[in-house]
Parts: structure tokens; C-alpha cells; sequence
């Protein structure tokens, strides 16, 4: 890209990670700066703003591309505004652990971020919908939403790490299993007490790669139904999803496929959405082929486990 292409959109959200964020992002955009390239700055207030940022760049003649500097959230409501534009987006990540960046291959250097941009290496990234809500990387339904619900009612800012112990620590003394029925393009996979995954990509928290199979650039979403209905069951289940032999036993379901449905009688399931409350059950998953451009590091991997362990823990 070069300066006369047109300026940069950059929206920042100034919530979503640490002092080192800030001073990746600051080094940024005094390097565009630095090389003639015009920056727009701006900040959102809630999560909604990435959206209506983003759609304002995608219709504007004069924007060459768009940077996000922000977690999850923030990445999924700037996707879902230039969804069908095809102008490229280039993630700073932040947050608690970004899902969509790790699996990308970013870091938190600077260094990174200059050289994916001089590369110019872009791939086509498919998105998920969610009752019309889209969505980048996975959705979750039951434990993990109930999760992700306790959370968010706790939070009054930036969260990190230790925020997720006492709501994972009650989840799982008190979540009571209920039954939900799973079709994926049509056909019913499974009936009865379970949590359900559905993204697209390979690795979750921590780099668990519940979704191993996943390609987020293959047209296609991926649904790994774990068949639970007890706290000893769960914990099987967490020991060989690390071990990454989750997939292949009587007990998981593992499909890929364009149209999902989830639904069931109970109205106590929580659903998640890139780390944020989703709607309550039923609900109808698509999969948007090639919807957004993404500017990525060329030849990186998905970062694993450990990697992420050592940055969280600094």
C-alpha cells in the first residue's frame, strides 16, 4: 500500500488491554505517519461504535484500509461493518486473549505489526452469523456461555485472567446440564444434555483446539457437540480436549457445515458470541463465505498453549 492509495482508518478501543497495547499502537501510528500515510484516529465508547466506524470507512472512496486496536468484541463489530467491502483489516490485538489474533500468529511487538503491514499479505476470512449477529471466531452454548455470563455481570472494565477463576470455579459447582438439540445443514447430530462449540477457528481459550479442524477461509463452520451431563464427565472431557484426543471419541460429535441450528425446551442455556453474551436459544448460524479481507503475518501459526500461558502471565 502506499500513501496515495488513501488514508488509514484507525479505531481504537481504549478499554481493551494494557499499557503495552497503547505503546504498540502509538508506535504504529507514528511509523504511518513517518512514512506519509494520512491516519484517521478514532476512539469508541461501546462496541457498537466499530461497527458504525467501520461501515463509514467501508463506504468512503478515500479509505485504503482499516486498523483495529482492540480485543474480540471490537474486532467482531468492525468485521461485521466491512463485511462484503473487501478493503483489507489489520488487527492490533488487545483484550483478555484474542482469539481471532492468536490464531492469526500475531504478538504484541510493534515489530510484528510493521512487517505484516510492508508485506501486504492478505487472506479472504469467512464470518459466522448468529441470528443476524456475526460473529469471527466461536460460539459457545451452555457451560461456556453460563461462563462467559457470569463474567460479564461482574465486569466493570478491563478484564484479565483472574476475573474468569471464581466464575469458572461456581460455574461448574452449580451448572445444571440441560438438553439441547443440534442440526447442522439440515440433518439433527444430537439430542440430549451436551455444550456445544460452533466457530471458525482452531483454538479457544487458552489455545484449546476444541475446533482443531476449523479454516477460517474454508466456506465452512465447525461444531464440536461434547455429550455432558455431569461435573466427573466435564472434567474427562477438559483432560482430553488438552490432550487434543477430544475429537475422536463415541462421546463428541465433531461436523462442519454452512447452516446450524441449536435450540431446546429449557430457557436457562446461556450462549456466548467472541466472549459476549448471545442471544438466548434458538438460534440459526450461517456461515458468510469470504467476508472480510485480513492483512496477516505471512507463514505464521496459531499461537498454542504455552505461548499464551507466558503472556498471560507476563
Amino acid at each position: 500500500m502506499k500513501p496515495e492509495d488513501g488514508y488509514i482508518f484507525y479505531i481504537i478501543n481504549p478499554k481493551a488491554g494494557a499499557s503495552g497495547l497503547k505503546t504498540t499502537s502509538r508506535k504504529f501510528i507514528s511509523y504511518l505517519s513517518s512514512k506519509g500515510f494520512r491516519v484517521q484516529i478514532l476512539t469508541t465508547s461501546c462496541l457498537r461504535d466499530g461497527f458504525e466506524f467501520s461501515r463509514s470507512a467501508a463506504e468512503s472512496k478515500d479509505c485504503a484500509m482499516v486498523v483495529v486496536v482492540g480485543g474480540d468484541g471490537v474486532i467482531r463489530e468492525v468485521a461485521d461493518g466491512l463485511k462484503g467491502n473487501g478493503k483489507p483489516l489489520l488487527i492490533i490485538p488487545g483484550g483478555t486473549e484474542n482469539l481471532l489474533a492468536n490464531e492469526l500468529g500475531f504478538d504484541e511487538k510493534v515489530e510484528t505489526i510493521i512487517k505484516t503491514f510492508e508485506d501486504g499479505f492478505t487472506r479472504p476470512m469467512d464470518l459466522g452469523s448468529v441470528n443476524g449477529k456475526s460473529f469471527t471466531s466461536v460460539a459457545g452454548f451452555g457451560f461456556d456461555g453460563e461462563i462467559v455470563k457470569r463474567v460479564s455481570g461482574q465486569r466493570s472494565g478491563h478484564i484479565d485472567y483472574l476475573d474468569y477463576v471464581w466464575p469458572i470455579w461456581r460455574t461448574f459447582w452449580d451448572y445444571k446440564f440441560e438438553p439441547m438439540k443440534v442440526e447442522v445443514d439440515g440433518e439433527t447430530i444430537y439430542q440430549g444434555r451436551a455444550m456445544v462449540f460452533v466457530g471458525n477457528i482452531s483454538r479457544y481459550a487458552i489455545g484449546l483446539e476444541i475446533l482443531h479442524y476449523a479454516d477460517f477461509g474454508d466456506g465452512l463452520l465447525d461444531v464440536c457437540v461434547y455429550k455432558c451431563s455431569n461435573r466427573p464427565h466435564l472434567v474427562k472431557h477438559s483432560i482430553l480436549t488438552i490432550l487434543k484426543k477430544h475429537s475422536g471419541r463415541g462421546d463428541v460429535i465433531y461436523r462442519q457445515g454452512k447452516q446450524i441450528r441449536i435450540s431446546s425446551h429449557s430457557s436457562d442455556i446461556a450462549t456466548e458470541i467472541d466472549g459476549d453474551p448471545g442471544p438466548s436459544l434458538p438460534v440459526e448460524i450461517k456461515v458468510i463465505p469470504q467476508a472480510i479481507t485480513l492483512l496477516v503475518p505471512k507463514g505464521a501459526r496459531p499461537a498454542g498453549i504455552r505461548t499464551r500461558l507466558i503472556r498471560a502471565l507476563g
